[in-house]
């Protein structure tokens, strides 16, 4: 039996199991060592979570070289961080021996994910030699920062760096490479085609990020996380120049910068379609950048949950009546008028709402009717972790959004299984859901949303609702069940 499929059509056939481990992909692997062989020649994603011990090296080698096709890899450490930690400063060059082993073995990659620690500049220009097919890379980097080690990625798209402390031995070690003139900052005119930048932990005094923002002229999408500064003192003018382009920014946890980054983007940037803030701005920052931005903004997402508030709403709806997807998180301050006054003012082109933790939806009652009967044409609603909304409510809103492609209610606690039901009768063109933790939901009312929503594929749900009928139902019908 196991003779009478050729390579090629085992193989096809494997590519088509799921990319995580699963009781199929391991039931193959059992088969016989010709099927393992082409079960691991088929892959062409891995991610590895690795043991921080020098054995590790050589273990990694040996793994990798029975995944000669992999293009996509992720690396990560799989213990603590401080075990990490400890560990790099025991041997700062094993990072560097890991990253070597990817190099010599995966010569096909094109997306590396290498977070297990932070790396020399000299491992990354091994790296840009043996794979000169990178286009996604994320790495890890001690400081003193250096960056024009990325000239030699000529084919690199997305770059994410997260910066981080170094101790001394691993200072030693930047000096013995900044003696043979692998780590600089010099001026080296490149223009880089990344169109996708995130960095992580930047500081005022890091001197390396200044080239970064100057050599960046075709950057689309900037995300910048824990971030306390863009750079030395001559970075900023850089940043202006590289910004000017953007179409989506991203700024997580930078409340002493998000003010300067607002304001450039809305001085500077008439492309911008999409922002994310979370964690830090202040409030008076946030309502200069929506009085002044100059650009069509597509798409807005907020969690602060003690700087938003319903001047703010009043201002994006006067200024961004073209949004199609707003996403609220945890917004404490904002009142059911505010919201109100949005859901009527983007009556006509908003197509996805999330209102995610946000205890107005609990304490307004008739706010998400109103909001349902102005927003007509929403495509996906999010309402999760609100854990007191209510059957009476929900259903209000949903007797209006005949559209609905996606429902998330994941830890809505409050509603019952009417609430299930009733999806079923209001919203036909569902075709994602997630019910996950939604603990007064039963089983038979999961059952009958599966069975009565003919466009479904793909339900989250809590693993003990999920009855022998609903499984062989998602089966035949090819239905993503996620537990």
């Amino acid at each position: 039996m196991e003779n009478m499929l050729c390579d090629e059509l085992l193989q096809e056939i494997f590519t088509k199991l799921p990319t995580t481990p699963s009781s199929s992909s391991l039931s193959v692997c059992l088969v016989s060592k010709r099927w393992l062989n082409l079960y691991r020649a088929s892959k062409t994603s891995l991610s590895l979570r690795i043991i921080p011990d020098n054995s590790m090296v050589f273990s990694m080698s040996s793994l990798l070289s029975n995944y000669p096709f992999v293009s996509s890899l992720s690396v990560a450490l799989s213990s603590s961080e401080s075990t990490a930690a400890t560990s790099s400063r025991s041997n700062p060059s094993f990072f560097d021996r890991l990253l070597f082993v990817v190099s010599s073995s995966c010569s096909n990659l094109k997306h590396l994910r290498f977070s297990a620690g932070p790396v020399s500049v000299s491992s990354l220009l091994s790296l840009s030699e043996a794979c000169n097919h990178l286009t996604s890379l994320t790495v890890s980097l001690s400081r003193p920062l250096y960056f024009n080690w990325v000239a030699s990625f000529s084919c690199l798209k997305e770059l994410s760096v997260y910066a981080c402390d170094a101790d001394e031995v691993e200072n030693e070690v930047f000096r013995r490479y900044r003696e043979t003139g692998l780590c600089s900052n010099e001026e080296i005119d490149t223009v880089l085609g990344l169109e996708s930048l995130c960095l992580s932990g930047i500081r005022s005094e890091d001197t390396g990020v200044g080239w970064l923002w100057r050599s960046c002229k075709r950057l689309k999408k900037l995300q910048l996380k824990s971030c306390s500064g863009i750079g030395d003192g001559g970075s900023f003018a850089n940043f202006v120049k590289c910004s000017q382009g953007l179409e989506e920014v991203k700024l997580r946890t930078c409340r002493s910068i998000v003010d300067v980054v607002l304001l450039n983007l809305a001085e500077n940037c008439d492309s911008l379609n999409s922002l994310l803030v979370y964690d830090g701005c202040s409030r008076e920052g946030l309502l200069q950048f929506i009085s002044h931005c100059r650009c069509n903004l597509q798409k807005l997402d907020l969690r602060l949950p003690l700087d938003l508030n319903n001047v703010h709403l009043s201002a994006v709806a006067v200024k961004f009546r073209g949004l199609s997807v707003l996403r609220l998180q945890s917004c404490c301050l904002v009142s059911g008028d505010g919201l109100k006054a949005l859901g009527v003012a983007m009556s006509s082109g908003l197509e996805e709402l999330a209102l995610i933790n946000c205890d107005v939806v609990d304490r307004e009652p008739g706010l998400l009717a109103s909001l349902g009967q102005n927003l007509k044409q929403l495509r996906k609603l999010d309402l999760s972790y609100n854990e007191m909304l209510l059957d009476k409510e929900f259903m209000a809103m949903l007797v209006s959004c005949n559209y609905l492609t996606e429902l998330k209610l994941r830890g809505c606690k409050g509603l019952t299984s009417m609430a299930v039901v009733s999806m079923s009768k209001s919203c036909k063109r569902l075709q994602t859901v997630d019910i996950m933790h939604c603990c007064r939901v039963g089983a038979e009312a999961v059952e009958l949303f599966v069975l009565n929503s003919p466009q479904l594929r793909r339900v989250e749900v809590d693993e003990n609702k999920l009855s022998d009928v609903v499984r062989t139902w998602a089966s035949q019908k090819f239905i993503e069940v996620v537990v």
